[in-house]
């Protein structure tokens, strides 16, 4: 059974930009209802897919972290190119992360970390979480369950060279957290099942800028965007972006 595949977004509404990153095994759909709402209120949005998402399992094994981060480099470009000059980025778990890259290396006006790791302690439920995508996926392909658990087999053990270079680009953005010296909210929420809650304290003490809020959500779980509390996430955003010094 072939599976229709997500495609990138950019929804143009006004001067101001917002770079939206997905999370990992995620794509463009996890920031979709966040942009449409960017979009209501004047914000342009862009969101990229990185390569091996959005796409069957197997993809992920031949990408990399270095690959993602160049992606999202050349969806910042994308902003750039299509004259928008006042860029902010707001990312959903590894995308947060990537965010917080692109925040120590280019001028952004702010950025937005939701529920984004910064240690791999949680190495086991990281790996469950690529082990239940892989699963679903396999299933609305129809596969039989027999199937599915040799391909799942195979498929987990050649995903540690995957996970050892990921646990590496996390320690790697840890370190750079400490020159970051722009606006910065940071969101957690409280029943993720996958992401070490205590990652969004590390990134909120170590981030250089006193411009800084961090912001709990009691009902949600990892992925925040599309969870119970999205509405509340969606206006906290806006609000956030609103106290931007825009030059626009």
């Amino acid at each position: 059974m072939k599976i229709k595949q997500p495609e990138p977004f950019t929804f143009e509404a006004g001067p101001r930009a917002v770079l939206l990153l997905h999370g990992f095994t995620g794509h463009s759909a996890d920031v979709r209802m966040l942009g449409r709402y960017l979009e209501k209120q004047g914000y342009t949005s862009h969101a990229p897919i990185f390569r091996g998402h959005g796409d069957v399992p197997e993809a992920l094994l031949d990408t990399n972290p270095t690959e993602w981060w160049e992606d999202v480099v050349q969806a910042y470009r994308h902003l750039q190119e299509l004259g928008y000059k006042d860029i902010a980025v707001a990312g959903l778990s590894l995308g947060g992360a990537l965010g917080l890259k692109l925040a120590s290396r280019e001028d952004v006006k702010g950025i937005i970390t939701m529920c984004s790791p910064m240690y791999f302690d949680n190495r086991e439920q990281l790996t469950a979480a690529f082990r239940y995508f892989a699963k679903q996926y396999k299933q609305f392909q129809k596969k039989d369950a027999a199937t599915i658990e040799d391909e799942l087999k195979d498929l987990m053990e050649a995903s540690k060279p995957l996970f050892k270079d990921i646990d590496q680009f996390f320690k790697e953005v840890a370190e750079m957290i400490d020159d970051i010296d722009v606006p910065a909210l940071v969101v957690q929420a409280e029943k993720d099942q996958i992401v070490n809650p205590q990652s969004a304290q590390y990134i909120y003490d170590h981030l250089a800028t006193n411009d800084k809020i961090i912001k709990w959500y009691e009902e949600s779980g990892h992925v925040i965007t599309m969870d119970k509390e999205k509405d509340s996430l969606h206006e906290d955003v806006y609000m956030f972006l609103e106290s931007l010094n825009w030059e626009q």
